[in-house]
């Protein structure tokens, strides 16, 4: 349950958005305090040199040295200099430093509160800091010469700190209320922000978000399938420890791009159905159900997860329980073909016809009894022979007639050879088969088929009524999704695992016109492989 007195994250961006302004701008104001003080200081110093100057290059200045009575001539002119520039003070004084002029008339005719020496001995203008009669100030001195050249006098103007820091402080006063008005606008910004986050984040606290990530990692490390997902482009934005371990993934990393045309395929598939569905695709060889569901935002489409599951590993399961399964496909066909013939053997009886009863009854057992005799008899090994069984099960519920040639016979399958990837190649064909002669001629069908394991090599022949393969056809047939079924829902796949199968056996497959109007498949099966049952490169090429 979450901690009501803990703050959230809208609280949690306000006080961090707002101690971070608020810390730059404290940082900002020291900063430019002491700068603004230094500049200020020197500003004022270079201010009070120019009026200085401009008053000891004063003429009526100049001139009033020269009269008997220099003040009355001097005050009013350095007073106007002193209003006009703003200066605190200008006073003018003689070369003993007796002051001609100052703002406070009292003070003419006393002698100057500093020093002149560098003025007068070394006729340099100074800047300086110094108390004196008025108070603390920036101060300048420059020497006043006649038109002789001689120094005759000190022009020194000075600044107040008094006055100076008044300024200071309104130009603080001024950046403060414009700090204050960021400090504002960042806590605004803050809160957009918060919000604007907190509803991407579907309300979730930042303790909660990385407790999902975390959980998110764990699931994909326990989920035994692959799973990928792509963003709306086709990038790969997550893999799982299975996916990476693919052999078509592995080439893979984040941020890049899925090639595989059928993963295209599905997500512009997905893109239009905005649904979720599987389907049989070939990956480096090997056949995977593919499932994949989309990432929906507001009804639009932003990626679409993958998963991945090896048939091979479905083919494991299945090979566990087949005969379980056969047991059961077989059960429930005879039911099906049972209830039918029990019926007719009740009319038979409620019509008192006991003779016709007694002959169908005897007709069936023999012919069942007959054809597992003969499977037990001719097929050595009890996958195939289960295969067989099935199969013709299947053929009767569709009404086909199925046929297994009388001379065919099947020994043990040579040691290495995988009996899983026989019967996979046989049940797809014969199925192929089946359907195949059922649309063609419906109850009419007929299949048939032959084997035979004399010679170096296994052979199998499976013929239907079908409407055959035309030359056209026969190259296309074993391209994965090629499919002439009416419903071709995940069809397209079957004489693709079929043709995987060989390559792992190192088989052969060839096409021909059957006797019975329809197609031929003859399947060669070498005894001895080579490569140990890898793929043969010679039996990639098809016939």
């Amino acid at each position: 349950m979450r901690n009501v007195l803990r703050p959230n994250l809208l609280t949690k961006m306000i006080i961090l958005v707002s101690f971070v302004v608020l810390t730059c701008l404290v940082l900002a104001t020291v900063l430019f305090s002491t700068i603004f003080s230094n500049a200020i200081e020197k500003h004022f110093g270079e201010r009070a040199m120019d009026v200085a100057k401009l008053a000891a290059s004063n003429d009526q200045i100049i001139y009033a040295f020269s009269t008997s009575d220099p003040s009355s001539v001097m005050q009013p002119a350095a007073e106007t200099i002193r209003e006009l520039t703003g200066a605190s003070y200008v006073v003018i004084g003689n070369r003993d430093s007796i002051r001609y002029s100052h703002h406070n008339p009292e003070e003419i005719g006393h002698v100057m509160g500093t020093s002149n020496r560098d003025v007068f001995e070394e006729k340099q203008s100074v800047i300086y800091r110094g108390v004196g009669v008025s108070g603390d100030a920036a101060k300048a001195k420059t020497p006043i010469y006649n038109n002789q050249g001689e120094v005759i006098g000190v022009s020194s103007v000075g600044f107040l700190y008094e006055d100076i820091n008044q300024e200071v402080q309104n130009y603080r006063r001024q950046a403060t209320q414009w700090f204050s008005f960021v400090l504002m606008l960042g806590i605004i910004g803050a809160i957009v922000v918060a919000r604007k986050l907190k509803k991407l984040f579907y309300g979730l606290e930042p303790e909660e978000i990385s407790y999902l990530f975390k959980e998110k990692g764990a699931i994909l490390d326990s989920i035994h399938d692959a799973i990928v997902a792509v963003s709306r482009d086709g990038t790969i934005v997550t893999m799982d420890k299975k996916a990476r371990e693919m052999d078509y993934f592995h080439q893979f990393d984040i941020g890049d791009s899925i090639t595989h045309p059928k993963i295209l395929e599905a997500l512009n598939e997905i893109d239009r159905t905005k649904d979720v569905s599987n389907k049989k695709i070939l990956l480096e060889k090997q056949i995977y159900v593919m499932d994949y569901s989309p990432i929906l935002d507001h009804n639009e489409l932003q990626g679409i997860v993958f998963t991945f599951r090896p048939v091979s590993e479905i083919e494991q399961l299945k090979k566990e329980f087949s005969e379980m399964k056969v047991h059961t496909d077989n059960m429930r066909a005879q039911n099906h073909e049972f209830l039918n013939k029990l019926n007719t053997i009740y009319g038979l009886l409620k019509l008192n016809n006991t003779d016709e009863a007694i002959r169908l009854i005897s007709d069936e057992v023999k012919h069942r009894q007959d054809f597992i005799a003969y499977l037990i008899e001719s097929v050595k090994n009890p996958m195939i022979a289960a295969c067989l069984l099935g199969k013709a099960n299947r053929a009767s519920e569709r009404k086909v007639d199925f046929d297994i040639d009388n001379e065919s016979e099947l020994q043990p399958l040579p040691d290495g050879m995988s009996e899983q990837a026989v019967v996979t190649i046989l049940a797809n064909l014969i199925e192929n088969a089946i359907e195949a002669a059922y649309q063609a001629r419906g109850a009419n069908g007929h299949v048939k088929v032959s084997f035979t394991d004399l010679g170096p090599d296994i052979i199998f022949d499976i013929e239907d009524n079908g409407h055959g393969i035309s030359k056209e056809d026969e190259e296309k047939i074993f391209k994965e999704g090629y499919t002439t079924k009416v419903v071709a829902t995940n069809h397209g796949i079957g004489l693709a695992i079929v043709l995987d199968k060989l390559e792992l056996l190192g088989g052969e497959i060839f096409i021909s016109n059957s006797d019975l109007g329809g197609a031929r498949f003859t399947v060669s099966l070498p005894k001895t492989n080579d490569e140990g049952g890898q793929s043969n490169e010679e039996s990639n090429s098809n016939h």
